[in-house]
């Protein structure tokens, strides 16, 4: 019959992302998609127009790290979504990812005079928004005026509400969190098959996806120095020039030791974990804070491709890989914890094949996102009544963990 519920059509998320290019950014539009939603993209670039299969609305070039430009962009940005009003006004939800995105989606829909709800997605606590520093206290004071208009805030780990949230914007929001795991219907291979033994030869230690810290770099180069023959290390991905403009030079100098440049996640993930034993989890650059509390990809991709991580001890990272048996822990000082692991393991593969079987008997769910994650988040923001009414006691409450 007329407007029965199969006639409908989807939920129209209104999608703002800080880089249509960025892999994560297309991950969750995937993510969206495949619960059943129609996706229009606001969303700038970096470099080139990459080519979708959604509609998308061009909201100009942005760099990185040029903080300036990018706060520049949230009014010429707002400006050219507002144009697109009649998308804007057909859409369910606003979806802003990060808090420059979060910005501008609120802009737009004040320009636009919009009324439908807006969801934030927190995916890093940034260091210029911690502290007593009156920038910090600027930043957080706008956030906290833009929280008080989303419906809900999206996390991608559990620390940013205890850590951040909690401490500097109490009881304010409501939380789902929504971990960075590969999604469904996405292009990745299936999981890998048990495997007897490690294969001989260097141990393979890759380290993929953001580079941008240089800690991590130096110790990976002490190992390449100090296991010559016995392992091999893999970087593969994207090199933030602004922790690294002496990037070739890093990676140069170590025969076992190289970059492989960039790659297309998830299409490529089944040949790079393919080709190593370990995956590096560490992260030290936002030391005490966002590096400390968040959860990285590639634990995810490690975990669906049994690839057990190397990741420092005290951090959310080791938590959930200590949940899911898929790390070894290393404690300060690591200049030292490091070398000491790796000979272990280089002398013993049976350790890594251990780990390797505990993950493959983890469920698929623990690494892969369900369409039923956004189907309960649509449903907790498009709900007619309040979200009390559907489960969640208030501001403060985290739902999804």
């Amino acid at each position: 019959m007329p407007g029965s519920p199969s006639e409908l059509p989807p939920p129209h998320v209104a999608f703002f992302g800080h880089n249509v290019g960025d892999a994560a950014v297309r991950r969750r539009a995937t993510a969206f998609r495949g619960a059943g939603f129609s996706v229009t993209g606001f969303m700038p670039r970096r470099g080139k127009v990459v080519q979708q299969d959604w509609p998308l609305v061009d909201l100009g070039e942005t760099r990185d790290n040029d903080y300036r430009q990018r706060l520049l962009s949230i009014h010429s940005g707002s400006r050219i979504a507002a144009r697109h009003a009649d998308q804007l006004r057909a859409a369910d939800m606003i979806y802003a990812r990060n808090l420059d995105m979060l910005a501008l989606a609120s802009r737009t829909r004040k320009m636009a005079r919009l009324h439908i709800p807006m969801i934030y997605e927190c995916l890093d606590i940034h260091h210029r928004l911690i502290g007593p520093s009156p920038t910090a206290r600027a930043l957080r004071s706008l956030e906290a005026r833009l929280l008080r208009k989303c419906a809900l805030v999206v996390i991608s780990s559990p620390r940013f509400k205890s850590e951040y949230f909690d401490r500097y914007h109490p009881g304010q929001s409501r939380f789902m969190l929504i971990e960075n795991r590969l999604v469904v219907d996405d292009t990745f291979a299936a999981r890998p098959a048990p495997r007897r033994a490690s294969p001989k030869g260097a141990l393979r230690i890759g380290w993929f996806g953001n580079l941008r810290c240089r800690r991590s770099m130096s110790l990976l180069r002490q190992v390449a120095r100090d296991f010559p023959e016995d392992v091999e290390i893999v970087l593969r991905g994207y090199p933030a020039p602004g922790v690294f403009p002496d990037f070739e030079e890093q990676v140069s100098g170590l025969s076992n030791l190289s970059y492989g440049g960039r790659y297309r996640a998830p299409e490529d993930l089944s040949e790079l974990y393919e080709g190593i034993d370990l995956i590096w989890a560490g992260d030290w650059y936002e030391a005490g804070a966002n590096s400390t509390w968040l959860l990285p990809n590639r634990i995810y991709e490690g975990g669906y491709f049994a690839t057990p991580a190397l990741a420092p001890s005290g951090t959310e990272t080791e938590r959930w890989l200590r949940e899911h048996g898929g790390g070894f822990f290393l404690n300060e000082p690591i200049e030292d914890t490091l070398p000491e692991t790796i000979a272990d393991l280089a002398k013993d593969r049976r350790l890594i094949d251990a780990m390797r079987a505990r993950l493959l008997s983890e469920p698929r769910e623990a690494f892969v996102e369900e369409p039923g994650t956004v189907q309960a988040l649509a449903a907790l923001v498009m709900a007619q009544n309040s979200l009390q009414s559907i489960g969640c006691t208030g501001p403060g409450a985290l739902i999804g963990r």
